[in-house]
């Protein structure tokens, strides 16, 4: 493809290229830049992109698009927002498979990947079509699963994706979208078939500058959407509404004024059932995973499929045989007379929701167990602890993903939150020791929740991966006991 048509919806400010040039790829990442590529110059968390234009010529690149002229001489192209750059080049690179894929996009702090699953399970058993999936628990083309490094990933990591599913079938994508894809620019250009939101609350305070501008980021999806789904029981959902840009549809189960209400609401300790109403119809639905928030990931799910053009009896019908989302409520089989539940819960408001699911069907003590991330947002660190404390029957803190932190400063910001309650705790930093003291001290009918850690089968120590899998630490444990 020559350099003139791969950047047909490029913005450009400053063109010293010759626009005939073959270009043979598109790479922002010199490690695995090939010769005749074009390099996108962007900034990223750690590394700029711009200190790595060397590099990238010495590699074979043919000419770089960046924001300011680079000092060597080599072919270039000034734009204003490189990310955007990179992701109209890549969109047309893959023939703009966007277009020829009905997209839904999923956005909110919690519940993302928990709707996006069911989402896809629930739109090819309603329709009979292959669906894609990009998420937090990994990339799926059809039945075929592909490893993610990030909830959403690079806009060409994105395009590539799409362009699989188009060519392997799929008709459906459905993508997490998180703040910092939309405030990076990693869905810039594509218009999400429908949008949804679930809710907001504290998180990525290290990323985004306040509450605020979180939300702000967030409502940015509604404006590149043909529909909208918003739970309207969140306090933001006049944000959403307000910055949409097409049809909205609502769900809530404290505001009649929705569009798809649920009432008549049972939680049980396996699941979840209620009565979906909307305009002419009551449907009764159940959903194998426990908790409120089960509801309303549910009433999500429901609202997207219906706007697509199916049944809402269809739907209730299939969500029924959907069961649960690996890291999410997700029971461990042990065999005792309590139970152990693994979620994903990493921030204050999912924290509060676990812990407030398992009080629903806890015979005994509530038991939680978790720590917060390094180099991530410091602020719900106290927050969790006082969460954790006031909720729960006994805590025990410990480490997460430390990353370049020590894990006692993590655990010192949340005992700040734990402060002088009355609630037995106990600090245990190591978290295999941590599971497997919790569970030594388990009693009949308690129900313990290993927070934080969900889908993950690892642990970050500085910049270095070790494997960690709860679902295999307990069931060391209880190997251990019976040798």
């Amino acid at each position: 493809m020559v350099l003139k048509d791969l950047l047909e919806k490029v913005d450009i400010v400053e063109a010293a290229a010759d626009m005939d040039i073959e270009i043979h790829g598109v790479s922002f990442d010199t490690r695995t830049l090939r010769a005749g590529e074009l390099f996108v110059a962007i900034r990223g968390f750690e590394r700029d992109g711009n200190l790595f234009v060397e590099d990238a010529v010495k590699k074979g690149a043919v000419c770089v698009i960046c924001e300011q002229a680079p000092s060597l001489g080599t072919q270039y192209i000034i734009v204003a927002d490189a990310r955007k750059a990179l992701a109209a080049a890549s969109a047309k690179w893959f023939d703009y498979p966007a277009s020829k894929l009905k997209i839904i996009g999923v956005t909110g702090t919690n519940g993302k990947t928990t709707v996006t699953s069911l989402i896809k399970r629930a739109l090819e058993k309603c329709s009979g079509e292959k669906a894609g999936l990009i998420g937090t628990n990994g990339y799926m083309i059809g039945e075929r699963e592909l490893p993610a490094e990030r909830t959403t990933p690079e806009s060409y990591t994105i395009q590539e994706l799409l362009g699989a599913m188009v060519t392997e079938g799929c008709r459906y994508a459905v993508m997490e979208v998180s703040s910092h894809a939309l405030k990076l620019r990693r869905v810039y250009g594509i218009e999400f078939e429908i949008g949804i939101y679930t809710n907001l609350t504290v998180d990525h305070l290290d990323f985004h500058s306040s509450l605020e501008e979180y939300a702000d980021v967030k409502a940015t999806l509604f404006e590149n959407c043909r529909q909208a789904v918003i739970n309207i029981d969140d306090p933001h959902a006049g944000l959403m509404i307000e910055r949409a840009k097409c049809p909205v549809f609502t769900y809530a189960v404290n505001n009649d004024a929705a569009d798809l209400v649920a009432k008549s609401i049972k939680l049980h300790s396996d699941r979840v059932d209620f009565c979906a109403l909307t305009i002419g119809n009551l449907n009764r639905v159940e959903l194998q995973i426990p908790g409120m928030f089960t509801v309303y990931n549910a009433l999500a799910v429901m609202s997207a499929i219906m706007l697509l053009g199916f049944d809402i009896e269809g739907v209730a019908a299939v969500l029924q045989t959907c069961g649960g989302v690996k890291g999410r409520a997700e029971v461990v089989p042990t065999e005792t007379d309590y139970t152990v539940l693994i979620d994903y819960a990493h921030t204050p408001d999912a924290l509060l929701n676990i812990i407030e699911a398992a009080r629903g069907f806890a015979r005994g003590r509530v038991v939680t167990l978790f720590g917060c991330g390094g180099d991530r947002d410091k602020t719900k660190r106290p927050k969790m602890g006082e969460i954790a404390v006031k909720n729960s029957d006994f805590v025990i803190i410990t480490s997460d993903n430390p990353r370049t932190e020590t894990p006692a400063t993590i655990i010192s910001d949340i005992m700040a939150g734990v402060g002088e309650t009355k609630t037995p705790h106990r600090v245990i930093e190591n978290r295999r020791e941590a599971i497997w003291w919790a569970l030594e001290h388990s009693q009949p009918g308690d129900v313990l929740i290993l927070a934080g850690k969900g889908q993950e089968t690892y642990q970050i120590f500085g910049k270095e991966k070790t494997h960690f899998d709860e679902r295999e630490v307990v069931a060391e444990y209880f190997e251990r006991d019976f040798k």
